[in-house]
């Protein structure tokens, strides 16, 4: 399990579901089973986990056992999955978004710049567009967008005709096709550059932003009045929609009014501030480094 994926906050984590031995829960990115198995551990049957993963690997690190029920399909598709297994409601939710260390020292996987595969990025290798797709087919303006907004890239626009004018004379087809163009605008610490623009194109290929909202809609549908929402994230976009939905029921974080003017708060935060891994969680996995977690009960 450790090989495939350190999980991150996990202690924290799961001290923040409140376990019930005998409730329901969901781990809706199952990944190397780090998070589940902790989960598990303390269930007493009828009590019982599902587990969501889209990655076809994660199905390698299931385990046998009554208390668990893995469920091979993104999270966005919470709600239907739980109605077809006949659990309309559950305690607790956790969500660890971050992207497994397998994925990306899988170098084929095309996650990472450390290695030359082909450029494909999707989560779910068995459908929609990859990473080299969206360079060869979005226009200008579009690349920009992603660039910016999803990497934080500063010289966005740069980058954008950079690649129209590469494309319009090789397509792209390999990490070294995007990378040696790279190399001549990395601005400052080349490796953060390299990482902002990987991220920006994985977020966008497997359309996460999109699939969180979807999720964490269904997700305050399926908790039990008083279950707990626990999610961890590791981009500032992700974290804010999630700080926003605890705090007004939507990711925008407009406050909505009913007919009377009583202000919708589905949840109660319970987390003021994110809580961080600690120093020597970080020194043993620096990937852990930029994690949030945010907990909050559904009222």
């Amino acid at each position: 399990m450790t090989a495939y994926h350190q999980p991150v906050l996990l202690l924290e984590s799961i001290e923040a579901l409140d376990i019930d031995p005998r409730g329901l829960y969901v781990d809706v990115t199952f990944g190397g089973g780090g998070h589940s198995r902790e989960i598990v551990s303390r269930l007493e049957v009828p009590g019982k986990l599902f587990a969501f993963d889209q990655d076809e690997e994660a199905v390698g690190n299931v385990w046998e056992d009554p208390r668990l029920d893995f469920i091979p399909s993104n999270f966005r598709y919470l709600q239907r999955f739980l109605r077809l297994r006949g659990a309309d409601q559950v305690n607790g939710i956790l969500a660890d978004l971050g992207v497994s260390s397998h994925q990306f020292d899988a170098g084929e996987r095309g996650f990472s710049y450390r290695f030359d595969a082909m450029l494909d990025m999707r989560m779910n290798a068995r459908e929609g567009r990859t990473a080299a797709d969206l360079l060869n087919d979005l226009d200008e303006g579009e690349l920009q967008r992603i660039f910016g907004t999803y990497g934080e890239v500063r010289n966005a626009k740069t980058l954008a005709q950079a690649v129209v004018a590469r494309r319009n004379r090789l397509p792209f087809l390999r990490i070294s096709d995007l990378t040696t163009l790279l190399e001549g605008l990395a601005k400052g610490n080349r490796m953060r550059y390299f990482s902002q623009v990987f991220q920006a194109l994985r977020m966008e290929v497997n359309q996460e932003l999109d699939a969180l909202e979807d999720f964490l809609v269904q997700a305050q549908r399926v908790l039990k009045p008083g279950g707990r929402l626990v999610v961890i994230t590791y981009h500032s976009l992700e974290d804010r929609m999630v700080k926003n939905f605890f705090k007004t029921g939507n990711v925008r974080g407009e406050l909505e009014q009913d007919f009377y003017g009583n202000i919708n708060r589905p949840f109660q935060v319970l987390t003021k501030k994110p809580v961080l891994p600690s120093a020597e969680e970080i020194a043993v996995n620096p990937r852990a480094r930029s994690a949030k977690l945010r907990v909050a009960e559904k009222v």
